[in-house]
């Protein structure tokens, strides 16, 4: 049939119809699935399911960006506060994607003390995570910082020493420090100086509290932090600077750059911290808050391929302390004056093998070195003329070295009932330096562990565990602890765990003779080994209805620890003391919790706890009573969407707190008045976020010393009052970050 006009007049509309759809741009639409308001600047990621190449971008500001796929290909929307959005997408598609917001962080992935990574809701463990929006709205540079304001932990000041940590009433010995799994080293006194743990590169801090014996044995009675390194896996060229200003006279300044090159991954950085210390009563030269000044860089590199990955890292961290002496007697015109150089860097590699089946292997080896100079000078005020003092106060270098290695092997499937993780730990610490008894002093801990993970039923969770030690110095027990998680239902759980703890004392508490112009603490090598049962039990509620949430977390515990140690007077001179094993010492206590959010505005987190603790000097005498003190926490932000700036409150109250002293070689408690803080802080992002500001006040109260009573040890400002910090200051914070994608 012939074909008239109107039919080839039709068949050109067609053609031209068709060639304007095929030359049609597709988009990609990502939209808050509580209230349909745009995500901007959320991470994309493309993958073609047959030649595996991979694309990222960002979207815009009124959440779009095309689709340039040529192949069909996988598809990843992610942002922080949304639940990971995963589908398939076909060239040409238009899409859109409402993200599902993550209200109360539960879904964030955590990787300590888990068979494999899986989501926080989801471990056997209560594990709290401090993501990177709380570590920048808390505008916090290091852990003393951002430990501060949490419940059920207590940061002290120690002019010299700096900070240290107590959690449930036990003192930061009892506490397992971690960068990416790897124990840190450079505790003075048993405690590390919170000041020295940056955190210019840490993604998250995950935090649990309570004995975790059995996975990460010695010093881990109290629990967990583990620091958890950023990592950039999807970028081609990410660059960061970051610069911190205190009105107290603080500045900091850090940089790095990292890439991702299929493959392979690498990152470089470094930078400056600086304090000029301060002291209430200006005295121009001795402060109660030493000046300091530190140096810091880090880097790894990575290689993912297939089921391996393989990562090499290493840090390098160098501080000085001024310790400024007053004016010398009689003309004045000369003083004293103590230079602290602080030294510590590590290596470490790692590689983890995907099995079939669901089998895992993790290997892990590290060297970490720590190296703390002293150097005496005798100051010439009238010509500033510095002289050396070489003799044995005058100069001294005190080093430790420590090598780790660990191995695991994980069967981690969750359509089995059965599961469990088997391993070897190995930790060799040596000591070297003339204040060292004997000059040189070496402890291994040499141990296997095994944990059972079984599933009767999903909503029930039973984890059984022991771990054999052999150590160098001391006969270790077998420990041994059980965990249990049960999901009463859609939105309640219920923890339980019991562990057997064991902590034999480190070098320094054996045999380091530690002197300063503030303090004289001699080892102990007589120490006996630390025995610890512990009792955790807790019960968590979460609940979502459309845009808001709420959840409820109710928790109690208790410590009891055999040979306790602790510092007390040896009576030779007023300032001089030792170590010494307390016979038995109790903890006990609850908290409770609520949070409420509105997403994606507000965010509301209120805790309060009451911890007592309790103790006798010898096997034959019976604890006393019980000595209480009560924290309340409260955390508030809310956000302004246009033009998005983020308003946050940090308050915390701590309530007259016991300190356990020893008078003429008799148990006693000192008091440590009741305190607030409370800092406010403003943050906002420009240019797509690529720059971010942050202002506020830390302090607001002014706090600087508390009084204390009955205290007589060797931290503080004296016997008679407690440093809390160096009162109300004002900060400025500029980020400044650049993504460039494949």
């Amino acid at each position: 049939m012939k074909k008239g006009p109107l039919s080839l007049l039709i068949g050109l509309l067609s053609l031209l119809a068709m060639a304007q759809a095929n030359g049609q741009k597709a988009f990609i639409t990502v939209l808050d699935k509580k209230n349909s308001e745009p995500v901007p600047y959320a991470h994309i990621c493309f993958e073609g399911l047959k030649t595996k190449k991979s694309l990222y971008t960002l979207t815009s500001l009124d959440g779009t960006v095309s689709n340039d796929v040529s192949e069909l290909s996988k598809i990843a929307v992610s942002f922080m506060g949304y639940i990971t959005y995963k589908d398939t997408i076909r060239p040409g598609q238009s899409l859109k994607i409402c993200l599902d917001p993550s209200v109360m962080r539960m879904n964030e992935v955590v990787v300590t003390a888990q068979y494999t990574p899986e989501k926080a809701d989801k471990s056997i463990y209560l594990i709290e995570v401090i993501n990177s929006r709380q570590i920048e709205m808390q505008a916090a540079t290091n852990m003393a910082e951002l430990l501060k304001n949490q419940s059920g932990m207590q940061v002290t000041q120690d002019g010299v020493l700096g900070t240290s940590l107590r959690i449930q009433g036990l003192s930061g010995q009892n506490v397992k420090f971690l960068q990416d799994g790897v124990p840190m080293i450079g505790r003075m006194n048993g405690n590390f100086d919170l000041n020295q743990i940056n955190l210019n590169n840490v993604d998250h801090v995950e935090l649990i509290e309570g004995p975790m014996s059995v996975i990460y044995g010695s010093n881990a009675l109290a629990g967990v932090i583990n620091l958890i390194s950023k990592e950039n896996k999807t970028s081609l060229l990410t660059t960061t600077a970051n610069t911190y200003y205190e009105t107290v006279g603080v500045f900091n300044f850090d940089a790095s750059v990292s890439t991702c090159l299929k493959k392979h991954g690498f990152m470089i950085g470094g930078g400056r911290n600086f304090s000029p210390g301060y002291s209430s009563t200006d005295t121009s030269r001795s402060k109660t808050f030493k000046p300091r000044r530190q140096y810091f860089f880090d880097g790894y590199y990575t290689c993912t391929s297939g089921m391996l990955k393989l990562k090499i890292g290493g840090d390098y961290f160098n501080e000085l302390l001024e310790d400024k002496g007053a004016l010398q007697p009689v003309y004045y015109i000369n003083a004293l004056d103590n230079y602290f150089t602080t030294i510590r860097y590590s290596g470490r590699a790692e590689a983890s093998f995907k099995l079939p089946r669901s089998k895992f292997i993790s290997l892990l080896a590290s060297y970490s070195f720590y190296e703390r100079q002293k150097q005496q000078y005798d100051v010439e005020l009238t010509t500033l003329e510095k002289i050396p003092i070489s003799n044995s106060d005058g100069r001294d270098t005190t080093s430790i070295a420590s090598w780790t290695g660990r191995g695991t092997y994980a069967a981690n499937n969750p359509d089995c009932k059965i599961n469990y993780q088997t391993g070897i730990d190995i930790d060799v610490e040596r000591g070297t330096g003339k204040r060292i008894l004997g000059n040189s002093q070496q402890i291994g801990d040499y141990a296997a562990f095994l944990s059972l993970k079984y599933e009767p039923v999903k909503s029930l969770s039973i984890q059984p565990g022991v771990r054999f030690i052999y150590n160098t110095k001391y006969d270790a027990p077998i420990v041994y602890a059980l965990s249990t998680k049960w999901d009463m239902s859609s939105i309640w759980n219920l923890r339980f765990s019991y562990a057997k703890g064991f902590r034999a004392p480190d070098i320094k508490e054996l045999y380091l003779n530690f002197q300063d112009v503030n303090h004289d603490v001699i080892g102990n090598p007589d120490l006996k080994a630390e025995q610890s049962n512990n009792f955790i039990l807790g019960i968590n509620m979460m609940t979502e209805k459309k845009r808001t949430a709420f959840n409820l977390e109710l928790g109690g515990f208790y410590n009891l620890i055999n040979n306790v140690i602790l510092l007390a007077p040896t009576g030779v001179t007023p300032t001089q003391y030792t170590y010494v094993n307390l016979s038995k010492y109790k903890t006990t206590g609850g908290s409770a919790g609520a949070g409420f959010s509105l997403s994606p505005a507000l965010r509301l987190q209120f805790s309060v706890s009451e911890t007592g603790v309790t103790g006798s000097l010898d096997e034959g005498t019976s604890p006393g009573p019980m000595q209480w003190f009560t924290e309340l926490s409260f955390n508030a932000s809310y956000t302004i969407l246009r033009p998005e700036l983020t308003f946050s409150l940090f308050y915390k109250y701590t309530g007259t707190a016991p300190q356990v002293v020893f008078n003429d070689k008799n148990l006693g408690w000192g008091y440590v008045d009741p305190y607030n803080l409370m800092d406010i802080t403003a943050a906002k992002g420009f240019w797509e976020n690529r720059i971010r500001l942050s202002a506020g006040v830390k302090n607001i109260f002014n706090v600087t010393t508390v009084a204390a009573s009955g205290m007589v040890g060797t931290h503080g400002s004296g016997g008679d009052a407690m440093n809390i910090g160096w009162g109300r200051t004002f900060f400025v914070k500029f980020s400044f970050t650049f993504n460039k994608y494949k």
